[in-house]
Order: C-alpha cells, then sequence, then structure tokens
C-alpha cells in the first residue's frame, strides 16, 4: 500500500512549553509512521495562542496553499483540537475545516483519531462530551468526593478558610513544612497538602476566654461578642464579633483538634443539605486542639439544653415574636437573637427555615435585604474561586489567580473569567442578568448561575470570549439554542479536557 501525503500543523504558545513542538512532532511522525503516511510539508506556528487565527502565519500560510493548490496533501496531521485552535466555535471550527475539506483535505488530530476526518467534529465532540458528562458525571463526582474523603480522613484540611485561631499550613508530600497559606492563597504543587496548626497566640487565647465565659461563666453568645467588641479584640480579617460568630467557634470541632468533613454537601446540582452524622468523615486528634475535649462537651451540651425541651409550638411562637421584633427574618437574624434558638435547630425540627417560616405565615422577599444578598455572593464567588483553583489542579494544571483582575491563568496559557449571576424574579418569571467584564482580555468566561433561592448554583455557561459580542445578556428559564449551546449542568466536561490535555502531553514527555 502506498503512503498516503500529508502535512503537520504544530503550534506553540509560552516559553514554559519549550519542548512541546518537538513533542508534537515526534507524536504526530509515530502517528504518521504507523498509518502509512507520508509527511511532506510541516507548518509550525512557535508561540503563537490558538484563540484565533490572527498573527499565525504558518495557519494561515496551510489555508492558502490548500486553497491555491500549492500542495498535494490528503490530510492534515495535528496532535489534539487544541493544537489546531482554541476557537471552540462551531462557526471558527466549521469555516476552516471546511475551507480544506472544499479542496479534498481532511483534518486528523492524532491525539483524538476518533473524530478524525469529520466536518462537523464541533457539534460531534461536543455531543460526546455531554453525554459523556450525562452518563459519567455521578460516578466521577463520586470518584472525587472519595478522594477529598481520603484525604480528610488522614487529617488533611479539605477547603474552606481554617477559621479564627487557626492556620493553614502548607507541607509537602514528605510533611515537610513549606509555610502558612495567607488568605486567598491556595497550593500550586498537586502533591503538596494544607494542614491545619495553631494560629496567632492573641487568637488562641480569645477562642479559650470564650469557652471559658461561655461555660463557666454562663455568659450568652451575644454577651461574650459585646465585651469582645469593647475591648477592640477583632474577629476574623478585622470585622466585629457577632453572636453567630461566637456560636460558630462554640460548636466547631476544630477547636478540639477534630477534621472532620462531608457534614454537608451539594454535589451533582443538589441543594446543599445536611449530612447525618454517620455519613461525616472525620480524623480524631488530626492537629494540636486549642480547648480540650471535656470544656467543647459541656459547651454542646449548655447549647443543646437551651432548646431541648422547646416543643414545635414553642419554636414557633420564637420565631414569630422575633419576626414582629425585626420586621424579617433570616439565619443570620436568628443566629444573632439571644431569646430564639439557632438557626440550625429550626433546620433540624422542620427541615429547613422556610419550612418553619410557612408554619407562621413568613413569606420573605428574595431581594428584602439586597446589600446582605452581595456579601453572601461575594463570600460564594470566593468559595468558588477557591474550588476552581482546587480542582484545576487536581487535573494537573497550575493555576494563578490574579486579585485585581479577577481572572484565572491557567498553565500561563489560557486566561479565564469567572462571573456569579443571581437569579431576579418577576412576579413568576425568573431571570439572570449577566454583565462582562471588558477592561481585561481573556480568552473563557464561565457564567455561574444560581438558583432562585440565590443559595446553590443551577448550572454553568461555558463561553468562548469570542462568542461574546455584547456587554451583557439576559437569561431566562428557557433560552435559545444559540445560548443553550454553550449551557453545562457541571464544570466536569471542562476538568475532563483539562486532565485530558495533560494526559496527552505528559503522554508526549515519555
Amino acid at each position: 500500500m502506498d503512503e498516503v501525503n500529508v502535512a503537520q500543523y504544530l503550534r506553540m504558545s509560552t516559553d514554559h512549553q519549550q519542548y512541546s513542538i518537538f513533542n508534537q512532532s515526534q507524536f504526530i511522525s509515530k502517528f504518521a509512521s504507523e498509518h502509512k503516511m507520508n509527511i511532506i510539508h510541516t507548518y509550525d506556528d512557535s508561540g503563537k495562542s490558538g484563540v484565533t487565527a490572527n498573527r499565525r502565519l504558518a495557519f494561515q500560510q496551510l489555508i492558502d496553499d490548500v486553497v491555491e493548490g500549492k500542495i498535494n496533501i490528503k490530510a492534515v496531521l495535528v496532535y489534539d483540537i487544541s493544537r489546531f485552535g482554541r476557537f471552540q466555535s462551531i462557526d471558527q471550527f466549521g469555516y476552516y475545516t471546511h475551507q480544506l475539506q472544499m479542496h479534498g483535505v481532511g483534518i486528523i488530530y492524532c491525539a483524538n483519531p476518533i473524530i478524525e476526518g469529520n466536518s462537523d467534529y464541533a457539534d460531534f465532540q461536543l455531543f460526546i462530551d455531554r453525554k459523556k458528562a450525562s452518563s459519567l458525571s455521578r460516578d466521577l463526582s463520586q470518584k472525587v468526593f472519595l478522594g477529598q474523603a481520603n484525604l480528610a480522613g488522614r487529617g488533611y484540611h479539605q477547603g474552606g478558610p481554617a477559621g479564627y485561631g487557626l492556620r493553614r499550613m502548607l507541607i509537602d508530600e514528605n510533611h515537610k513544612h513549606k509555610g502558612i497559606l495567607k488568605y486567598r492563597e491556595w497550593k500550586s504543587i498537586q502533591t503538596d497538602r494544607i494542614i491545619l496548626v495553631l494560629g496567632p497566640e492573641d487568637e488562641v487565647i480569645t477562642v479559650r476566654w470564650i469557652y471559658d465565659q461561655f461555660v463557666n461563666n454562663s455568659k450568652p453568645e451575644r454577651v461574650i461578642a459585646s465585651e469582645l467588641n469593647r475591648r477592640g479584640i477583632t474577629a476574623e480579617h478585622g470585622t466585629k464579633w457577632t453572636r453567630g460568630k461566637i456560636h460558630e467557634i462554640l460548636t466547631n470541632e476544630k477547636y478540639i483538634g477534630h477534621n472532620v468533613y462531608n457534614r454537608t454537601s451539594s454535589r451533582l446540582k443538589q441543594r446543599l443539605i445536611h449530612n447525618p452524622q454517620h455519613e461525616w468523615i472525620r480524623c480524631e486528634n488530626a492537629f494540636e486542639a486549642i480547648i480540650s475535649p471535656e470544656l467543647f462537651l459541656q459547651a454542646q451540651t449548655i447549647i443543646s439544653n437551651r432548646s431541648i425541651h422547646l416543643s414545635n409550638d414553642d419554636l414557633l411562637g420564637k420565631l414569630s415574636e422575633l419576626f414582629k421584633t425585626k420586621g424579617k427574618l433570616s439565619g443570620i437574624i436568628i443566629d444573632e437573637d439571644d431569646d430564639t434558638p439557632s438557626s440550625s435547630v429550626y433546620r433540624k425540627r422542620f427541615g429547613g427555615l422556610l419550612q418553619a417560616y410557612k408554619l407562621i405565615d413568613y413569606k420573605p422577599k428574595h431581594d428584602y435585604d439586597y446589600l446582605r444578598i452581595n456579601s453572601l455572593l461575594r463570600e460564594k464567588y470566593h468559595s468558588l474561586v477557591e474550588k476552581l483553583i482546587f480542582d484545576i489542579t487536581e487535573q494537573g494544571c497550575y493555576v494563578n489567580y490574579d486579585e485585581e483582575s479577577k481572572l484565572f491563568t491557567i498553565n500561563d496559557e489560557v486566561k479565564m473569567s469567572v462571573v456569579i449571576s443571581r437569579c431576579f424574579m418577576n412576579n413568576t418569571r425568573k431571570r439572570w442578568r449577566i454583565r462582562f467584564e471588558r477592561k481585561f482580555s481573556y480568552d473563557i468566561c464561565i457564567v455561574v448561575r444560581l438558583d432562585s433561592q440565590n443559595v446553590n448554583t443551577k448550572d454553568y455557561y461555558i463561553f468562548p470570549s469570542i462568542e461574546l459580542l455584547d456587554n451583557q445578556f439576559v437569561f431566562e428559564e428557557l433560552n435559545p439554542y444559540q445560548l443553550e449551546f454553550y449551557r453545562y449542568d457541571d464544570l466536569i466536561p471542562f476538568l475532563q479536557i483539562l486532565k485530558r490535555d495533560v494526559f496527552l502531553k505528559e503522554s508526549t514527555d515519555e
């Protein structure tokens, strides 16, 4: 069988991929040899971004040579889809693919042979990714959870801030301390781990004082918070103490050195649920305790006894009185009131705060407290940033997050923006307004839509920046096909693509 004449197209984006061109060429050469192909032309775009065809002179020359009939080949060999271009648009991918195929030249992605030569490969790839995400999402989510649970069970901290009086210590694979992580700093090396250690001495002393005042001096949370504020002792990040913050310290097992994971969960787009204790992942004595287990148990007994004798009617009566006094209700308002049991009591007793609200004929407005919602959105954004960095790093990538521009840079190549969109209710109609920041340029924008309560994530839209022709969109519950094309139930397909690219690059390095 005669060999088929082909060309190869190579692209490299950054200096961090200084061997990438060589590796691509080696991989393609091996593929060509195995499939009886003869590479007679090479088109090399070193140091060029694949987001557009602009400034990719070799790519443009390839298209021109084929269209003008200057070369006689049957196919173009490319390492993978991303090397041909990161267009991520049917129109742009299809345009260049059509240009080649109209002149009898196919495209073969050597690392993705399943879609070689298909002019509609962008549609096909999207279909495959979505089908895989649909069928494998539960399994993949479970695998991710099991990995995190395994680390938590071994005493490693899994996401979230350390808490007042504690700090996050970065350690390497040999458990050697590498330093304290500051606020909004994350690990960047996959084999590194995070443990909790004691924080500054003044914070440790304050935590012990809080327990002493609550257990031995019978002072309620609000009084303790007031005394701390009066003495000029601040809570985390220089904020004032509140009843809720004191209550959190009094009920969290990390202050006795226990690492507890999976107390709540919201995997696979489910609403946040409080898991039963037998599902919690525990590692007792994972790190140095601030207070003794005996003192912690005494505090829990006091808190439990405050509501143990209250009937459902008693609880609802207190909630109704609080509503009459405050004019509105929320978890924060409930936790800040001394005469009302904590919001967790209502969640456990009635299956959620909204259920308790209904029983006293209170219907909260979704936007009754604009400032509070904005504060919650900021907190959710910071949590999302931390989780994204963790998830991306787990795929073998390195990622940098810039606080000023709010941009992620993945492998020094792809810049990504993340936008959280809250839900607005107009009668029974749900809408999401999304405004895209144009001050800084980026390649991908991930839009995170919240549910009608603006608490949990509803879904995701992943847009290539070239598709964002308008500065803002208005989404509804049902949207045109042009928008739904970019919608995903979760980010698993996106993360799987990152993982696949890393795997393929590592394969070429071997």
